[in-house]
């Protein structure tokens, strides 16, 4: 693929990322230093996607210790000391986004790696290291979808996909979009069909963009097209990435994800679900327990700051739950999960643990 613009970068002691919501206007790298940036970064989606987040905010408890490691008289504080300044941090930045799995996760990981650290400085250490471990795991994990990806729908070409789940989610090129990515790659003809994504755009502000920059062919369509689309016999598979997936198969994703899914059930195209192990919850049962977060009115009433709504209540989810059944399989780092989900699902999260992947 051609040369592309990063989508996050460590720069020694801050995180540089690429503004998402500037896109595709303008491309502007934001430097991130503090907690307090990268929560503020996490919540208005300058950095967005569930495996960036992750990273992000494992990247995010580093810049914690640092607040308090850069006074020299600090630097050699005891674990009981990092632990109380740790505690709040990893709170702060798990609460940040409720909904994807990945986030705290990540978050939690790097503070109990950082916990284990003798004096301030040493679970600084500890902590960066953690972080670059989870986001080359990332890295690793992008393209272990895509080769999985690529094989399991090596006969398909016209791709649908909702919002973005490429190389902008994520620290590596993507995992719905490294499917499509990972086809390329191997000569494989691919074209995608996006939608835009509403109220943020994501399909048409970053994966139209993405793609473009890429040179995968794209076409961009309205989120209520979809079914017209699936009835002109075009679309031969859907994928999609996600946030947070129940041992049943219930998924999470971007709100407008379940319609997509709807749609491919009644137009009998498959429905893939392409995410990362981190993403899939060991302890949840079933989709009823995923927290939803509801996002601020003015999202929906205005569009690049023009109004576009009459005064009415607002109902702004930035996610819905699709239910397992209406899933063809899971393209993930550890394979291809088909049903029943809590075998399959239980047996990957097993195999997960036993690879130190979660």
């Amino acid at each position: 693929m051609r040369s592309l613009t990063p989508t996050l970068e460590w720069a020694g002691d801050h995180l540089r990322v690429l503004d998402q919501t500037l896109l595709p206007d303008r491309v502007v790298v934001r430097d991130l230093r503090t907690v307090d940036d990268v929560v503020d970064a996490l919540r208005r989606l300058v950095i967005r996607g569930a495996p960036a987040i992750g990273v992000c905010g494992a990247y995010g408890v580093v810049m914690g210790l640092d607040q308090h490691v850069r006074a020299p008289a600090v630097a050699g504080a005891g674990p009981a000391r990092v632990r109380a300044w740790l505690e709040p941090v990893a709170a702060r930045l798990s609460g940040a986004r409720p909904t994807a799995v990945n986030l705290g996760w990540a978050v939690g990981r790097t503070a109990a790696a950082a916990a284990a650290g003798g004096t301030a400085t040493e679970a600084r250490a500890f902590a960066l290291a953690e972080a670059e471990r989870i986001r080359e795991a990332d890295v690793r994990s992008c393209r272990l979808i895509g080769e999985h990806g690529r094989d399991e729908m090596a006969s398909v070409r016209r791709v649908l996909t909702h919002c973005n789940a490429g190389r902008l989610a994520t620290a590596g090129w993507g995992t719905a979009l490294g499917v499509v990515y990972a086809k390329a790659d191997a000569g494989q003809p691919v074209e995608v069909f996006a939608t835009e994504t509403r109220p943020l755009l994501q399909g048409a502000r970053l994966t139209a963009w993405e793609l473009g920059e890429a040179g995968i062919p794209v076409t961009l369509l309205t989120d209520g097209a979809v079914g017209a689309m699936m009835r002109s016999g075009r679309i031969e598979a859907v994928v999609v990435g996600c946030d947070r997936v129940a041992t049943n198969g219930d998924t999470a994703n971007k709100i407008g994800t379940y319609t997509c899914a709807l749609a491919a059930q009644a137009h009998g195209v498959p429905f893939y679900v392409a995410g990362p192990i981190s993403s899939f919850d060991p302890v949840l049962a079933t989709g009823d327990g995923i927290e939803i977060e509801v996002r601020g009115e003015e999202e929906v009433r205005r569009v690049g700051g023009a109004v576009v709504a009459a005064p009415a209540e607002v109902w702004n989810p930035a996610f819905d739950v699709t239910p397992g059944a209406l899933v063809t399989a899971f393209i993930t780092d550890v394979g291809v999960l088909r049903p029943p989900y809590r075998e399959s699902i239980g047996a990957a999260l097993e195999e997960a643990e036993r690879l130190g992947l979660r």
